[in-house]
């Protein structure tokens, strides 16, 4: 293991990293560093062909310490696919999607939740307690549940109804609250500050990034160490678009990559685009989101406490923040199902229709390479497809096509 402190990224202050730590002392998220120069004169990348394709291979890359204490469901490498049928029909020649549906739990909260689980272990953490709008809830729970640490998650009441069964199903303390993550957030920061359980909510511990990002590390092996010019990625908290761009940072650091950075686009809803809005305004920070409102619960977070990394990836790298209406995803979750096969959730989906948008626009190029992310599965949002097939009696015979 290559890790040499904590960084914040306001402040800069560091911290010693094999501590029990939340927040900086100035608020800040914190991210975990590593000596880079020391892991670029020991480990060469190709050895990574020897090793299991999960995201475990990128170990050095990655704050658990003893292999004892990794938690697993066999997440990561999920497929990159080129959409061969919808790329060029939409004026776009090399479009691919990531597609997170597949891994464990259906969407790449698993990721993070590998990862913090893990360390939480490590840490000798007992109870952790979290907000999520749903998908983090039973990504968390699971991992929990296989670690023998106790969950205790808080949702709003009109969060996905599969995503309560699944918390509940792993055996988590769930409830729920009549309001929106932030006051889910609210009840967690009380009971954290009473009881001294470990808070897990997003950004408020510094291990979650660290899965997340290796979506970015194998973006660019599944492109033989290229990386694309356009990443969209469906932006909530952010917490993918804060990892995938500190892991490719990371990878130039250490020579596996060139200089080349994928201009970062962060997508939202009409109905909640906080990082839109500042990035429309040229500022570093959002402010709060009122009355939000999106089919895509999971983008569904008026505030995010790391936003400001956000914004930073997006102008570092060129990007941009598209806001896209909720019956543009319905339509572009019909497009990905009916022309590739690829059920995507709504958050995924709103990744499509901001490629539309800005391939009609000229800010994506024909002959550019760009990768869209699909965060989950379709499956765990069945209340977005409304069509009923048509009821035939038994003797029924079906008509020609």
């Amino acid at each position: 293991m290559f890790v040499s402190h904590f960084e914040c990224p306001k402040c800069s202050a560091h911290y010693e990293s094999e501590q029990r730590i939340q927040l900086c002392r100035c608020g800040s998220p914190l991210l975990v560093r590593y000596d880079l120069k020391k892991m670029r004169r020991s480990f060469r990348r190709r050895a990574l062909a020897l090793r299991k394709a999960n995201l475990w291979r990128y170990w050095e890359l990655l704050p658990v310490k003893k292999e004892e204490n990794v938690v697993s469901l066999g997440e990561g490498m999920t497929p990159l696919l080129p959409l061969k049928k919808l790329g060029p029909e939409l004026g776009m020649n090399s479009l691919y999607l990531k597609d997170e549906g597949l891994i464990p739990t259906g969407t790449f909260k698993a990721r993070g939740a590998a990862i913090g689980v893990s360390k939480a272990k490590e840490l000798g953490i007992k109870v952790l307690a979290m907000p999520t709008n749903g998908n983090a809830g039973g990504s968390w729970a699971a991992y929990c549940a296989k670690a023998g640490i106790k969950a205790i998650i808080v949702m709003p009441k009109d969060a996905p109804v599969i995503n309560r069964k699944e918390v509940a199903v792993a055996g988590a303390g769930l409830y729920l609250v009549d309001g929106l993550i932030g006051d889910a957030g609210k009840i967690v920061g009380r009971a954290i500050a009473e009881y001294g359980w470990y808070d897990a909510s997003t950004l408020k511990e510094p291990y979650r990034i660290e899965g997340k990002k290796t979506m970015g590390f194998e973006i660019a092996e599944q492109l033989d160490w290229q990386v694309p010019d356009v990443i969209i990625y469906p932006t909530g908290g952010g917490v993918g678009m804060i990892g995938i761009y500190k892991g490719i940072r990371e990878l130039q650091e250490i020579g596996w990559i060139g200089e080349k950075m994928p201009r970062l686009v962060s997508v939202q809803s009409a109905g909640c685009a906080p990082v839109v809005k500042a990035w429309e305004e040229k500022r570093h920070e959002s402010t709060y989101w009122e009355n939000s409102r999106t089919i895509a619960f999971g983008l569904n977070v008026p505030k995010a406490l790391g936003d400001f990394l956000i914004l930073d990836a997006i102008y570092n790298t060129r990007g941009c923040a598209v806001a896209v209406e909720d019956d543009e995803i319905l339509k572009a979750q019909h497009m990905l199902a009916s022309h590739e096969g690829i059920f995507s959730c709504p958050e995924g989906a709103a990744t499509l229709s901001a490629a539309i948008e800005l391939a009609r626009n000229g800010w994506i190029k024909s002959d550019e390479r760009v990768v869209l992310l699909n965060t989950g599965t379709g499956l765990k949002y069945p209340e977005t497809v409304t069509t009923e097939p048509p009821l035939l009696q038994p003797e029924a015979r079906l008509p020609r096509v």
